[in-house]
């Protein structure tokens, strides 16, 4: 295969790259033009159940689609009043408008306006469908990050693409004159061809996380309270967390085979939340970086339930930080080494 058909095949690569995306964008574009809306009457009176999908914190509104498959534009204003049903650990919390995310399942009740939108008196939601949102901002807001970038990078390889094809011809006459220019465009050739490579591995890694460290807490029986063997196993993993670039933490709860299953389910669950409470307070772990907590129970026993040695295994908290495997590659090189020189030799 000769040089120029090289860069052609390096050219068509990008080529095909860029039209996937253009194709996925224009598929998301007719999904969303599809997708029914409802306008409400000026100053109907209607409440609203459905997931937000999509925020716009410029003009203070946010969408709603519910079962049906029906969006509502929703209008927020000082009046509205933003708060959760109470969780597991009693109570409701007024939030600002800010949290309210793409991902949050919630109800909102209000009013019709004269432009067809429902202005919010009411917006309430579980603490749980909270800590889910905010989960998924933590995943997809750097991956939607990191496609940016990612598309960016795509362009600057076009670019150096299209430069070295340029420079085609007059490597091809070089190489004709001296062995030293066709191992330089070669090697030119084969790390434009990688550089491609490179970047489809990104972006195809962006979604995988890999775990970096996992810890296991044990818990006395029937307790939830945190040991202080406990607290120093997850100040090691936070101070491990803080170092890593776009991490999420993992908890799940377990319990021994004590009890029955739903007291088991319970008590697991209230030791993943005891967890969760300690990174939070102690350490600032946002929550946004924390999965939603969740309690197995009796489930998944890592040692024999039937002797005591066991059961204290299985009272257990598994916490793993997990980063996106994406961010841990590096970016591709370009620019090739320079190995024998390219210049002809001299007319005699």
């Amino acid at each position: 295969m000769t040089n120029r058909n090289r860069f052609q095949l390096a050219s068509l690569a990008l080529t095909a790259i860029v039209a996937l995306a253009g194709a996925a964008f224009a598929q998301t574009t007719t999904a969303s033009a599809s997708t029914n809306s409802r306008t409400v009457a000026d100053g109907q009176k209607m409440t609203v159940k459905g997931v937000v999908v999509r925020r716009d914190i410029d003009r203070n509104t946010f969408d709603v689609q519910d079962a049906n498959g029906v969006v509502t534009t929703v209008v927020l204003t000082d009046r509205s009043s933003v708060k959760s049903k109470g969780g597991f650990f009693g109570g409701s919390t007024t939030y600002g408008p800010s949290n309210i995310l793409r991902g949050l399942n919630l109800e909102v009740e209000g009013r019709g306006n004269s432009a067809g939108q429902l202005v919010a008196d009411k917006v309430r939601f579980g603490s749980t469908d909270l800590r889910v949102a905010q989960s998924i901002s933590s995943r997809v807001d750097p991956v939607e990050s990191r496609v940016g970038n990612a598309e960016g990078r795509i362009s600057e390889v076009e670019a150096n693409s299209q430069r070295l094809s340029g420079q085609l011809d007059e490597l091809a006459a070089v190489s004709n004159a001296a062995r030293g220019g066709a191992k330089a465009a070669q090697e030119t050739a084969d790390a434009a061809i990688g550089g491609v490579n490179a970047t489809n591995e990104r972006i195809s890694a962006l979604d995988d996380y890999t775990a970096q460290q996992s810890v296991s807490v044990n818990f006395k029986v029937a307790s939830a309270v945190l040991t202080p063997e406990a607290k120093q196993a997850l100040d090691q993993i936070a101070e491990q967390a803080s170092k890593a670039r776009g991490y999420v933490i993992e908890v799940r709860g377990f319990a021994s085979a004590e009890g029955g299953a739903k007291l088991n389910e319970r008590l697991s669950q209230q030791r993943a939340d005891a967890v969760v409470r300690y990174l939070a307070q102690q350490h600032n772990i946002p929550l946004r970086r924390i999965i939603t907590p969740f309690g197995y129970g009796s489930s998944n026993p890592v040692a024999d339930n039937s002797t005591r040695e066991g059961r204290q295994q299985n009272r257990r908290v598994e916490v793993s930080v997990l980063v996106n495997r994406g961010l841990m590659q590096a970016a591709p090189n370009m620019n090739p080494t320079k190995t024998d020189s390219a210049t002809p030799p001299p007319q005699q």
